[in-house]
């Protein structure tokens, strides 16, 4: 029997981050959560093709971290990775039309949920190996420093990549080249039907393994909107100035299964209900308690809601790429033969 694994009750003290960031933070709470109902929805009535990964209830992560990031930073994903796209300003249209396998979709129709890329927001890409963009991130920072740039890369993963040895090798990597990386694992328990706790000699897989790379052990709630951006600005400025990595692990909960073929059963009740009293959506209340009107919240939820059905709209409408789509893009100059 697995054991029940508990969240760590909210945070009392109040951080001092300014009502409009609040506001910005809880936007993006709600537009990734809107977002992501509505991909499940339209994936049981059978119009996103192939499979998809959804972060319900990680939202505060993608929101905290993508509001400290700059418009010029770099962002490398895992397969779960519509909320950490569209954290970037990617507009819905686009992922959505990914999602549904349309030409207007951010990589043609061709990609899909588990392949989302927009370099233009500083996404590069999402990626479905396990830990296997580690060190493409490294590339990434390294191509900052090098360039004498002040770019830093956000590398998301999730627990499970903790156990990939390219994990390790990218963390060694990033400390020995002292690289402009923030590295932050979405700790959600459960290695798709594994808990991460039964295959892992420590208790905070990514967090206890830091101090081997001379990192510092950090971890978090990562279902509190205020407390992952105030560490991943923290984090952001020190790799800015030039103070190298750092690993931030968030926890959190996925609300439901690994993905849309897995149900979830086999988690324990009480820790099921435990973390959904825990949703991210809470922070709702924390902007009425510090004053915040909640007309300005209102109007945030409906702007959201709007935003989503047009996307949807658009997408349904768009078309799936022609048959010739799938003979571009394959190699850096936009074509597929293979040169000399």
């Amino acid at each position: 029997m697995v054991e029940a694994r508990l969240p760590a009750p909210p945070s009392e003290d109040l951080l001092d981050i300014e009502d409009k960031t609040r506001l910005e933070l809880y936007r993006q709470v709600v537009r990734l959560r809107r977002f992501e109902e509505r991909a499940y929805r339209l994936f049981m009535d059978g119009l996103v093709k192939g499979t998809s990964h959804l972060s319900l209830g990680m939202e505060a992560i993608a929101a905290g971290v993508g509001t400290a990031m700059r418009a010029d930073d770099y962002t490398f994903c895992t397969y779960r990775g519509h909320a950490h796209t569209l954290a970037r300003g990617v507009p819905m249209e686009g992922v959505m039309a990914e999602l549904l396998g349309r030409e207007t979709g951010v990589c043609g129709g061709k990609g899909g949920s588990m392949h989302l890329t927009s370099v233009e927001h500083g996404v590069m890409g999402s990626y479905a190996i396990i830990g296997a963009h580690l060190p493409i991130a490294n590339g990434a920072a390294w191509s900052a420093k090098a360039r004498g740039t002040d770019q830093v890369t956000a590398a998301f993963f999730g627990d499970g990549a903790t156990n990939i040895g390219a994990f390790h090798e990218a963390l060694n990597l990033a400390k020995v080249w002292e690289l402009p990386i923030v590295f932050v694992c979405e700790n959600n328990l459960w290695m798709e039907y594994t808990p991460i706790s039964s295959v892992t000699a420590v208790e905070h897989p990514a967090a206890d393994r830091a101090s081997a790379y001379g990192m510092e052990s950090i971890v978090i709630d990562g279902n509190d909107p205020d407390i992952v951006y105030d560490h991943a600005v923290r984090a952001f400025d020190k790799a800015r100035s030039g103070g190298g990595p750092s690993m931030i692990e968030a926890m959190t909960y996925r609300h439901g299964g690994h993905s849309r073929a897995d149900p979830g059963t086999y988690r324990p009740e009480e820790e099921v209900e435990a973390w959904l009293a825990r949703d991210p959506l809470n922070y709702r209340d924390r902007l009425l308690a510090v004053g915040i009107d909640e007309s300005e919240i209102a109007t945030i939820e409906d702007e959201t809601d709007a935003a989503v059905d047009h996307a949807t709209e658009v997408a349904k409408a768009a078309s799936p790429p022609p048959l010739e789509a799938a003979f571009t893009n394959v190699w850096a100059d936009g074509g597929w033969s293979w040169r000399n």
